[in-house]
This record gives structure tokens, C-alpha cells and sequence, in this order.
């Protein structure tokens, strides 16, 4: 297999992204930290690149899988990329009061939850992560199959910490938009506390692009709640093997936030809601 080589520039998305614009999911990789992905080390200079092309200014760093409980990766590339990036880790149960606050002083606004294959830490550890998310005034990226919702629905009520429900809620076997799973949605959100992530479309769409199923109920929650839905690149896209695969990223980016209501529900997700999903400055303070 020949080497995958990710595309790094070309033409920008259309509209410009506003000034300020957050990209809430994506992983970085330093050499001489375990579980490094395919091809090219996708580091700190590759994503300044992707920056300049999308129109990027500020990035939220995700603990990726293969570091499992050893933030060292994340936080090192958070202290790389300086005051433009802030990180969600992984914290457990045995995660203590000077282990946050270590984690907040290198950057850490938010822990990890994800249970599918190859995670961390799953739902088992709901409880114990929030009740720290919590006091730390931290946020919970959560991630499951979707379609499991229901089953878990009585203890994510009970969610205290600001959470988000990850890459378009991994709905694997699709969802209906005027079904139980969307009511239930719908109404969780309106609880006040959670967000709705676009990131990563291609990872649980049955459908080709332009991924008609994941945009039918993504349409559906941007327009009912376009103050919870914040955008990530989801970059180095770590589940694509092949160079002929990779997605450019100015023409996803596009996709996704065409699912938008308006231009004004685009700027939301873009610059106010994950500034208030993970408490970040206002970029002129940055």
C-alpha cells in the first residue's frame, strides 16, 4: 500500500468562516508517543496548514484512542500550538482534585467518553467523569451508538456537566426523524446542558456522499436548537487508509454547515456555541 498523503490546501470553503471559528474535533500527533496513525505524521505544522486553508483560529485537541489513558500526546501538542488550542482528555475515577487542576493549567476543558471499540473509557464511567467534569466546570464529549439512546437515556438526564453527543450521534442503523430516538434527542437538548457535534460524517452515514441520511436529522436538530450544534473537521480522519479516499476538507466542511438553517445558525456553530460548550475567551482575548 503506497503511503497516504492528506490534503492540506486548495480552495477555501465558501462562505469565509467568521473570524474566531472553532474546530471542535480533530487529534495531533508528536513523534515519541504511542499509537501514531497511517502515512505522514499528521502534527502541528500540517494542521496550521489546514488553518490557513479552512480559516481555522482556534482548535479543540481530542485524547484519540490509541493514547487510551496517557494524555502526554494531547497535552504536549496543545502546549505546541499555544493559546489557540485547549484539549479534551481522559479522566476516570481515580482522576484526582490535583489531577484536574494539573490537566486545566496544560489546557484541558473537557474529558472523554467512548464507548464503541478501542475507547478509553465507556459509559461505565459516566458517573464518576461527570461528577469531576463538573466541578471543574469542564464540558463531556460523549460517543456511543446512537441508537442505543433510549437504553441510556435515564442516566444521560442526569448529566450534570455542559456534554456534548459526538459525531452526529453515531446513529449506525440510521435514524427517524419524527421517532422515538429524535423525540428523545430533542428533548435533552432542550435541557440546556448538551450540544450536538457535525464531525466525522462519513463515519456512520450508509449512504455515499453527499451522506443524505446523517444530513436528513442533522437538518432536523440544527433547526430545531441552532444555538447546540458546534462543527469539527474530525482531521487527520484516521479511519481512511487510502490517499484516493481522503476527504478534502473544505468541501466537507461546506457540506456539513450547508445543514445549517441560516448564516447566522453557520457563525453560531462556528464561533458563539463552542464558546460557551467548552467556556472558551473571546478570541480578541486569546
Amino acid at each position: 500500500m503506497s503511503e497516504l498523503v492528506r490534503k492540506l490546501s486548495g480552495t477555501p470553503p465558501q462562505p469565509a468562516f467568521p473570524k474566531g471559528a472553532v474546530d471542535t474535533q480533530m487529534h495531533m500527533y508528536l513523534p515519541g508517543y504511542p499509537g501514531l496513525p497511517p502515512g505522514a505524521l499528521p502534527g502541528p505544522e500540517d494542521y496550521r496548514q489546514l488553518m490557513q486553508w479552512l480559516g481555522i483560529d482556534r482548535v479543540i485537541i481530542t485524547q484519540g484512542n490509541a493514547q487510551q489513558r496517557d494524555n502526554g500526546n494531547t497535552l504536549a501538542c496543545v502546549a505546541e500550538m499555544g493559546e489557540a488550542a485547549r484539549a479534551v482528555v481522559i479522566i476516570d475515577e481515580n482522576t484526582t482534585e490535583k489531577d484536574m487542576e494539573r490537566l486545566a493549567a496544560a489546557g484541558a476543558v473537557g474529558a472523554r467518553i467512548m464507548d464503541l471499540p478501542g475507547g478509553a473509557v465507556n459509559l461505565s464511567e459516566l458517573e464518576a467523569v461527570d461528577q469531576r467534569a463538573h466541578a471543574a466546570d469542564w464540558t463531556v464529549a460523549v460517543q456511543f451508538d446512537g441508537n442505543g439512546l433510549l437504553d441510556h437515556l435515564p442516566r444521560l438526564e442526569k448529566i450534570r456537566s455542559r456534554w456534548v453527543f459526538d459525531h452526529h450521534g453515531k446513529f449506525f442503523r440510521g435514524i427517524d426523524t419524527d421517532g422515538p430516538e429524535m423525540a428523545a434527542l430533542l428533548k435533552l437538548i432542550d435541557r440546556g446542558n448538551l450540544w450536538f457535534k457535525f464531525a466525522g460524517v462519513y463515519e456512520s452515514s450508509r449512504d455515499a456522499w453527499p451522506y443524505e441520511d446523517v444530513a436528513a436529522f442533522s437538518r432536523r436538530i440544527a433547526a430545531h436548537a441552532p444555538e447546540r450544534i458546534v462543527w469539527g473537521t474530525n482531521w487527520p480522519h484516521n479511519s481512511v487508509r487510502e490517499t484516493a479516499a481522503y476527504p478534502d476538507d473544505a468541501r466537507l466542511a461546506e457540506l456539513t454547515l450547508g445543514w445549517l438553517p441560516d448564516d447566522a445558525a453557520r457563525h453560531r456553530a462556528l464561533v458563539e456555541n463552542p464558546e460557551a460548550l467548552f467556556k472558551l475567551p473571546p478570541l480578541k482575548a486569546v
